[in-house]
């Protein structure tokens, strides 16, 4: 059943609505003045909230700007028998869902109740979409080696810095990257991945600047490359090792001046991005060969962050076993299975060289396989890893 608060200092109206509402089948708490509304709010969970604005003491709009400062989700809807335009208008900035005066009329207010339900239903499923894309890119384990890195993702996340991610395939490079962003004054803005080794060499710059119309054979309308998409937010240019030389030259250009020019265009665009890279191979030898350009490295390297392979954190073995078998088994809809700590002591000594996408793929294999108890006897015939 759904919850809803009213805050009047009016009995009669309270009561009236604590009425009407409960017919309509919500379950209803009442306040007679914003102290009490504020201290039932912080005590329940509310999918809507109706508030009085006039009020001795504190009244509605010093409410609402309570309500926002402590992110509360539900609602509100500011009531009033003294209200006006610019009341209306003033309600709605500070966060108002809408605003209806008195006295009440009632299809309006159930139609208003309905709508912001929607609101606050959508809003719920959105919490839990993002908790659970959250938990799918969660760095997992407590070991020295893994606390060292989140810890300087961590204190290095709200600033603007450039970070280099350099790591084996596998070990989890972009879920570095995703907790610099989370961790960021950019959070709200957009995270955009472009994996610079999935993109031929004569699309890269395409992909990376955008084009103008007509300045390829295919290129039939503008298109905003990944500088301009990540506008206020973060790019990740995974694999960037990879880069061709033109490319990394027009990088190192967006890196020094904050501008991009498109493929075919001639006017520079100012962007505003946080560029993380990642790759998996040794840069200082590719600059020696003379496949990476120094400069860039310089300008891509303010922080250097290596993240350790799972041979060098096989401590963390216990805590991502469990986390893929809770993961993999949720995905499945299948009940949780149980692994005895033989199996653990097993894929310990075993040598990963595909690290943890490795692991993960072999903990799905074994959930499939086995039955109720994952057992060491099930980890010698199923989870021999590729020599």
């Amino acid at each position: 059943m759904s919850k809803i608060l009213v805050i009047d200092d009016e009995r009669s109206i309270r009561n009236t609505l604590k009425d009407i509402l409960e017919y309509e089948q919500y379950q209803v708490d009442l306040a007679e003045d914003g102290n009490h509304g504020l201290e039932l709010i912080g005590k329940n969970e509310y999918d809507i909230i109706l508030c009085d604005i006039k009020m001795p003491g504190m009244d509605g709009i010093e409410v609402l700007e309570h309500i926002q400062e402590q992110s509360v989700d539900a609602p509100v809807v500011m009531i009033s028998g003294h209200g006006n335009i610019d009341t209306a208008v003033e309600s709605i900035k500070k966060g108002a869902y809408d605003f209806i005066e008195k006295p009440l009329d009632l299809n309006r207010l159930l139609i208003t109740i309905r709508n912001a339900m929607d609101k606050s239903s959508l809003l719920t499923e959105t919490k839990v979409l993002k908790k659970k894309v959250s938990k799918k890119f969660e760095i997992v384990g407590s070991s020295a080696a893994i606390k060292k890195i989140t810890d300087m993702a961590d204190r290095v996340a709200p600033t603007d810095a450039r970070v280099l991610i350099t790591g084996a395939n596998g070990t989890g490079k972009e879920l570095i990257a995703r907790r610099l962003h989370e961790k960021s004054n950019r959070a709200a803005g957009p995270f955009v991945e472009v994996n610079c080794a999935a993109i031929p060499s004569e699309l890269i710059e395409s992909e990376l600047f955008g084009h103008e119309k007509g300045a390829f054979t295919s290129a039939i309308k503008q298109r905003k490359g990944k500088f301009e998409q990540a506008s206020g937010g973060t790019l990740f240019l995974d694999e960037i090792g990879d880069m061709s030389h033109s490319a990394q030259a027009k990088v190192l250009r967006a890196l020094q001046e904050s501008l991009i020019t498109r493929v075919g265009g001639e006017k520079p665009i100012k962007v505003d991005v946080r560029v993380v890279a990642a790759t998996n191979k040794n840069l200082s030898e590719e600059i020696h060969k003379g496949n990476f350009r120094e400069d860039l490295y310089h300008r891509l390297s303010v922080i250097l962050i290596q993240v350790p392979s799972l041979n060098e954190r096989t401590e963390d073995i216990p805590e991502l076993a469990d986390h893929f078998i809770a993961q993999i088994c949720g995905e499945y809809g299948m009940p949780t299975k149980n692994i005895t700590p033989d199996a653990i002591e097993k894929l310990q000594s075993m040598k990963w060289t595909g690290n943890i996408r490795e692991f993960r793929n072999v903990i799905e294999r074994l959930i499939i396989l086995c039955d109720k108890t994952i057992t060491g006897a099930d980890v010698d015939a199923f989870a021999a890893p590729l020599q």
